[in-house]
Formats: C-alpha cells, structure tokens, sequence
C-alpha cells in the first residue's frame, strides 16, 4: 500500500495521541502531574505566536476588508484574537493581527514590511542566552501592564519582536475578539 506524506503525517500524529493516555485522561484534560511539570518548566522559550504585523498601502482600508469580508473582530490596530492557553485550558491568551502603514519604518530595520511577535516565557533569561549566541539585540526590554517586549533580527534580516504576555490584563479589558 503506498501512502502519502499527509497521510504518513497523520497516521504518526494518531499514534502519538494513542500514545498520550497517561498524560490526558477521557475529557481531554491534562493530568495533574503532566500539567505541573509543563507549569512549573522554567526554560526560556517561545511557547507560539503573539502578533501578526505587515505594511499596507492603506491600514484603516484593510482592516475594514478584512472584518466584513473575514468576520475578524476589528479595532482601531487590527484584531486581537483569542485563544485558550494549551497547557492551562482555563487561561484566555491572545494574538494581535494588525495592519502598519507601509514605508513608515516601523518594521526598520528589516527591509521586509512584515513583523512575527513571538509569546515567549522567561524574557530576560531568554534575551541573556540569544547576547550569548550573538543575537541582535534592537533594543532594552521594555515593560508594559500587559507584558514585557523586545525586538531582535533573524540571520535574514527580519525584525522580530519577543513579548512575555500578561494576558488576564487583556482579558480584563475587554472588547471584541475574533475567535
């Protein structure tokens, strides 16, 4: 029988779930001890994606394309989507998506007219370990209610920026989202 790379795919990806009984019971819920472990797990890293931000010719246009046209939840800087937390099914996170004038600078010093905000945990020790591996690092972390940011650039010139959330603030703001 031949199969193809997607099928391949998920054939492995129903293996390994058969696999995670001992991690998440009948409901789809996270064991107390598997859950301690991914809480309690203090490595510096990026756990998913906290914004999406690109150039347009026209911000207030597209934003308005996109709510009627897509249903996003739209505000004056885009989309915030929301999302639960993976590991911690109770905990509301959130994902901006959000037009930028195009030839503003703000993506500077990428050339390119886009930027990933990268969620991350642990935002000074991560920013410790990538000046070790001689990162570019853009600026000083910069703290806010909702989180702490910096920005770095990729090995091709992508300004990208790392923010350790505080998402109950956002929740506790309100609004619409897209979900």
């Amino acid at each position: 029988m031949k199969m193809n790379y997607p099928g391949i795919l998920f054939f492995l990806a129903v293996v390994s779930v058969a696999g995670c009984d001992t991690a998440i019971n009948k409901n789809n819920h996270i064991n107390d001890k598997t859950k301690q472990k991914i809480v309690s797990d203090t490595t510096p890293r990026v756990t998913g994606i906290g914004g999406i931000f690109f150039g347009s010719k026209n911000p207030k246009e597209a934003r308005q394309w996109y709510g009627k046209n897509l249903g996003l939840a739209i505000d004056e800087y885009g989309s915030p989507f929301e999302f639960r937390n993976a590991n911690e099914p109770e905990k509301i996170n959130y994902l901006r998506w959000s037009p930028s004038k195009a030839g503003t600078g703000f993506f500077a010093p990428s050339e390119k007219e886009f930027m990933i905000n990268y969620r991350v945990l642990y935002l000074e020790r991560l920013v410790k370990k990538l000046k070790e591996n001689k990162v570019t690092i853009l600026d000083k972390i910069e703290t806010y209610e909702y989180g702490k940011f910096v920005h770095i650039m990729d090995p091709e010139g992508n300004k990208i920026e790392l923010w350790e959330p505080v998402d109950s603030v956002l929740t506790r703001l309100g609004g619409q989202t897209t979900k």
